[in-house]
């Protein structure tokens, strides 16, 4: 289905052949040998892979002493989310799981059988989980431990709370987030490959987190509405609506795009944080870890913003936008120019009307002078203009700014694009679709799994 949507944005089919047929998924995301490894910690990543196939993408491309204590920190912390997300839980029974859940990793034989959620495979199989925790080396289950039971207090705190003010929502993303990239942090300390600032460096460890999960809430607000779960702080959505759930009626589509635009432009504000954080990292696979859902969020952001559909269903980029921002986001430099590109594109969508504008055309001038300083700082040439020419409340683009906004391709793509302009090239790519479409049985096991 990837290959066909491709054909609609020339540029995504020169990606998707180039990740799935020529090295390029290899090169960025290598896969574990699951044959090398010991029969438990093979079930490890089985579950990794079954509970969550992106992170297990980029988790097996870590150094392995450092993958192997990440995968496990993923899975610990997958077991203690399901507990808190699954509904048909009492919270007199969930809360006294939560707050001790720390203290199952040092239990050889605790599982949890009664979970309704998909992924309760993770609680039924703790055991397996908890006895390679044990093994690690004994820095990396300090972090493991302490991430946990901070965590897991946290999440009883909003049991009981909800999500209110912004605040509250910097701090329930603290818990669910914030605290994931904290603990990595220290684990990248704790292996070696990185320097101890980024252990030391929380606030930016922090924002990491805080980002990646404020797209996961923004973009899953029906999702999350539909299962009676709220996560929008009351202090932004009742500025627009008297219910949260009111925004899926017809009716309400333009308070309900306000709304969103305004936690948008929030979580922009840890974009400087993000840039900062990556630009720190000296190993190669730590940054790849890091930097691949990052470009995938400010994608999604830019996607979501201003957009209805958000509110019908699930936004989500397309496969070959997503392999084309792997394959690149290898470097600060071309990570940073995704993060340009992506900007200009959000910041192409803002209107006069949204009661958020000013504030968005702020954060997002900041940003792309942020992206134009670091650009500058690492001897490439900014392909855009550090700032736009916007004036608000009249929001009024001239007509090289409207073009530049509405008409985001970095020189690179253009070259792809031009690239495809060409018969032979076309036919090919159209034929390896074609066969991946209808032969796909008869390809290598490893190659069909590369998304």
């Amino acid at each position: 289905m990837s290959f066909v949507q491709a054909l609609v944005h020339p540029e995504d089919l020169v990606a998707l052949v180039k990740f799935k047929f020529l090295g390029g998924a290899e090169s960025v995301t290598p896969r574990v040998n699951l044959s090398t490894l010991d029969k438990p910690l093979q079930v490890c990543y089985q579950l990794l892979k079954r509970t969550s196939r992106s992170f297990a993408v980029v988790i097996q491309a870590l150094d392995e002493e450092l993958r192997d204590a990440v995968c496990l920190f993923y899975l610990v912390l997958r077991a203690l989310d399901t507990v808190e997300d699954d509904m048909t839980i009492t919270s007199a029974e969930k809360i006294p799981l939560l707050k001790k859940f720390h203290e199952f990793l040092d239990d050889p034989t605790w599982s949890y059988s009664k979970s309704s959620c998909k992924d309760g495979v993770v609680l039924e199989r703790f055991p397996v989980i908890s006895n390679e925790y044990r093994r690690l080396k004994p820095a990396f289950r300090d972090v493991i431990k302490d991430i946990t039971a901070r965590m897991g207090a946290g999440f009883c705190i909003y049991l009981e709370k909800e999500v209110s003010t912004l605040a509250d929502w910097d701090e329930y993303c603290h818990f669910a987030a914030g605290l994931v990239g904290v603990g990595l942090s220290q684990l990248f300390a704790a292996s070696g490959l990185e320097d101890v600032s980024v252990a030391t460096s929380t606030e930016l460890s922090n924002s990491m987190g805080l980002f990646l999960q404020k797209t996961n809430i923004i973009r899953d607000y029906l999702e999350d509405v539909n299962d009676n779960r709220h996560f929008w702080p009351r202090e932004v959505w009742s500025q627009y609506a008297p219910n949260i759930g009111d925004f899926r009626k017809r009716e309400m589509s333009a308070p309900a795009v306000a709304c969103l635009n305004h936690l948008i432009t929030n979580a922009l504000s840890h974009v400087p944080d993000v840039i900062a954080y990556l630009s720190q990292l000296k190993n190669q696979s730590i940054f790849n870890f890091c930097a691949i859902p990052q470009v995938m969020a400010i994608a999604t952001l830019a996607r979501c913003y201003n957009n209805h559909n958000v509110f019908t269903g699930v936004v989500k980029i397309r496969k070959g936008e997503a392999c084309s921002m792997m394959m690149e986001s290898t470097n600060m430099e071309k990570t940073v120019e995704i993060f340009n590109e992506r900007i200009l594109e959000l910041g192409g969508k803002i209107t006069v009307t949204d009661p958020s504008a000013s504030i968005t055309l702020s954060s997002v001038q900041n940003a792309l002078v942020l992206c134009h300083s670091s650009l500058q700082q690492k001897g490439t040439e900014a392909s855009v203009k550090p700032t736009l020419k916007i004036q608000l409340p009249a929001v009024r683009l001239d007509h090289e700014d409207r073009v530049g906004l509405y008409r985001l391709r970095s020189s690179r793509k253009e070259s792809r694009r031009s690239l495809l302009l060409s018969p032979l090239l076309s036919w090919t790519v159209c034929l390896l679709a074609v066969t991946y479409q209808y032969w796909g049985l008869y390809l290598p096991v490893q190659l069909k799994d590369s998304l």
